[in-house]
């Protein structure tokens, strides 16, 4: 027997410590004797360092060490990357310049004040060669990666494109693009740095993956990972920038050893432009080739976008063009230009949320080239199996995520004739765009144990970004062991505990929530074990499969009689407390299947036809994603990628300054994201799923679906109403005067 906790809309078990200022964050973290480091970063984007003069700054009152690369301590480790999605850090071993920003040199003092000010006195001479940080003009300087980011291939093909292509009725040929996008987390990164001794360090960091940052400082300082100890009880967003260790996690580390004392480091909201990863630029060649009815005959999805020189990245934005329709002759290819540019980094949907912008543009323009409503192309272009990867689907409800977004939308009421559609002096449009997101699964692990006074305790060293996962892991371990949800706590964020994946790709809930999951059943099995194993025990010489578990008590089958205490068991085993380890693995069965969300979004915006501003009125988004978990935290992750969507459409925008390369939008208030001015109402509607197959709680991810399609749809929509159309985002009023 069950509670039925999962599926039910619980309030986040974190909440009061937010709300009320009690949670501790990365740079809150009280330690005892703490020095303030600051970073000192380049002016050039491109050379060598001549010279670094640090006098002035080392007669600041305070200041303990000013670090450059002429008296950093070497680090055996500062070249390995270790794992794929590793980047390659810049931890003062060199004098070469490659971005913008580079750290050049760290700052210790005792106060913040005092470290700032140093900071600022550090001066430095350079010797700059030619800069290019313009992914324009592409020219010959494309490259092919190995692969498309944890996708796959870079290259794909299936049947003959060119053939299809020169024997279509129909074709759109056009480019789209999508312009470089800065993470802005409420929390920057931060962290604070304890050393015990020389080889053991404890790093409390603001972080997605404290298994990566472990690994790294380990590789970094040459020491075992045993010895590093990552925490991370409390995230203030992440969204993909931190899912790695930086160069700034490297450093502080380095002070702290230098010093001989703690040290907090805090990036700047300038320094996140600059220091942690981006949102490449893309630039996507969409060709799609139809009959008269609108059946796609043929697809090619080319995407160029950009690197660093000293590292690779790569935005997989065509992969999604690989199986989201069906057609049987598609290409798709991605390309890379090496630039003076920071590393990007994953960030919300990577490839999903570009791919789709473009993809779904396309569609719209061969909707509106064939006088065919977007939708019905959609439907005649369904999808029945996963022809890219020639597999079924583990489950998909899209279908119905189009009939339930259309119907409460109120799709059928759209004029297809651009600027017909009118409220006073604003033009009114509609647009839409379908919404996918791969449902991903890690090997993880997780430790359940009941305590002898009548609580469960369960542990994953996982991260919670602010998605709900004390909540839903908390739910999901009450339900599996048959207790009530109020004596769960589930703790997370500490290397001590069991191991588990980054909390990136939507998979935490699905990685680490399989494995709370069968922590908390093996815990039930041992309980019941123990109990049939005690003489002293009520039910002891049954069969396991005639005694219940329910609210903390173990029941024989029809003899209500024979009872015995969860928190007695335990008290007579001698122990405090009877536990359960679990490492899981990817669930076998999903190599036989294509694994996907799915979703619909629907978008009403209105332009003022005088000045060419744009509103999104309304917007719905319907999305199939396996079990949902927590609908009140669910429907906060959908709102929270479609609010980005509106930002990603119409506002981001990271600009470099073509001679220096320097991000110029360096703050707030120049890099606008979406305000509560901006957010019209929203409407989620979660479609009911069921999927045996996607992992051991049927849930699939849902922290970056909605982030996909939307901006396509509000495009699509702009162009409904002022019968323009916008192939570079973001859409301002340059683009529509």
């Amino acid at each position: 027997m069950t509670f039925g906790n999962v599926g039910r809309p619980v309030s986040r078990v974190d909440g009061p410590l937010k709300v009320t200022g009690k949670a501790q964050y990365a740079a809150e973290i009280p330690v005892a004797n703490v020095a303030h480091a600051v970073l000192v970063t380049s002016a050039v984007g491109r050379g060598h360092l001549r010279s670094i003069d640090t006098r002035r700054a080392e007669q600041v009152p305070g200041v303990l060490h000013v670090i450059t690369s002429g008296n950093v301590p070497p680090l055996p480790g500062a070249k390995k990357k270790t794992d794929p999605n590793d980047r390659i850090l810049q931890v003062l071993q060199e004098d070469e310049i490659h971005y913008p920003d580079q750290p050049i040199a760290i700052v210790v003092a005792s106060t913040l004040e005092s470290a700032q000010e140093a900071a600022f006195l550090v001066s430095a001479t350079y010797a700059a060669d030619e800069l290019h940080a313009d992914l324009m003009p592409i020219g010959q300087d494309r490259y092919k990666p190995k692969k498309a980011g944890p996708s796959g291939d870079a290259d794909t093909k299936r049947g003959d494109v060119e053939a299809a292509v020169n024997g279509a009725a129909v074709r759109i040929d056009q480019t789209y693009s999508t312009p470089v996008q800065n993470h802005n987390p409420m929390e920057p990164h931060a962290l604070t740095v304890v050393w015990q001794g020389e080889d053991h360090v404890t790093l409390y960091d603001t972080s997605q993956g404290i298994f990566a940052v472990r690994k790294k400082v380990s590789a970094l300082f040459g020491i075992p990972a045993a010895n590093v100890r990552v925490i991370s009880r409390f995230v203030g967003g992440g969204f993909g920038c931190k899912g790695s260790p930086w160069s700034h996690v490297g450093l502080a580390a380095i002070a702290a050893r230098v010093a001989q004392r703690p040290v907090k480091l805090a990036l700047t909201r300038q320094q996140m432009f600059s220091l942690v990863g981006h949102r490449p630029k893309t630039i996507q060649h969409l060709v799609l080739a139809a009959d008269r009815k609108g059946k796609l005959l043929a697809v090619q999805h080319e995407s160029v976008s950009e690197t660093s020189r000293f590292d690779e990245f790569v935005e997989p934005a065509a992969v999604v063009t690989r199986m989201l329709y069906s057609c049987p002759n598609v290409r798709t290819t991605h390309r890379l230009v090496k630039l003076d540019i920071p590393t990007p980094t994953f960030m919300r949907a990577p490839g999903e949320s570009t791919g789709t912008f473009a993809l779904e543009s396309a569609m719209d323009e061969l909707a509106v080239e064939l006088k065919l409503d977007p939708l019905q192309l959609r439907l005649e272009n369904y999808a029945e199996r996963d022809e890219g990867e020639d597999k079924p689907w583990s489950s998909k409800s899209l279908r119905e995520c189009y009939e339930q977004g259309a119907a409460r939308f109120g799709w059928s009421r759209r004029n297809a004739t651009p600027r017909a559609m009118r409220d006073g002096c604003w033009l009114v449009g509609y647009g839409m765009a379908t919404a996918t997101y791969p449902a991903r699964q890690s090997g993880s692990s997780a430790v359940a144990k009941f305590r002898r006074d009548g609580s469960l305790l369960v542990q994953a060293g996982s991260q919670d970004i602010g998605t709900g996962t004390y909540t839903i892991m908390a739910q999901i371990a009450a339900d599996a062991l048959g207790v009530p949800l109020e004596t769960v706590t589930f703790e997370l964020g500490d290397t001590i505990m069991p191991e588990t994946p980054v909390s990136g790709g939507s998979q935490t809930a699905s990685s680490t929530g399989s494995a709370v999951r069968l922590a908390a059943l093996a815990l039930r099995e041992k309980l019941i074990a123990t109990a049939l194993a005690d003489p002293q025990s009520a039910l002891h010489g049954l069969k396991a499969d005639a005694v219940l578990l329910s609210g903390g008590q173990l029941t024989a089958q029809g003899q209500p009689g024979k009872q015995d205490s969860l928190s007695a068991l335990v008290a007579r085993s001698g122990g405090s407390e009877i536990s359960a380890q679990i490492s899981s693995v990817e669930k076998l069965e999903r190599a036989q299947y294509s694994l996907h969300s799915f979703g619909a979004q629907f978008v009403e915006v209105r332009v003022d036809e005088d000045t060419a501003e744009v509103r999104v009125a309304r917007a719905v988004g319907a999305f199939a994603a396996g079990k949902i978990l927590n609908p009140k935290t669910a429907r906060s992750q959908f709102y929270g990628g479609m609010v980005w969507g509106i930002g990603f459409a119409l506002e981001e925008h990271s600009v470099r300054d073509a001679r220096s390369g320097r991000v110029v939008t360096r703050d707030l208030a120049d890099y606008h994201v979406p305000v509560h001015a901006d957010v019209p109402e929203l409407v989620v509607l979660m479609v009911d799923e069921h999927d045996p197959h996607v992992n051991e709680i049927g849930a699939k991810g849902i922290g970056e679906i909605g982030i996909t399609g939307i901006s396509a749809a509000i495009a699509n929509a702009v162009y409904n109403a002022t019968g323009k159309r916008v192939r570079d985002l973001p859409i301002t009023l340059d683009k529509l005067i």
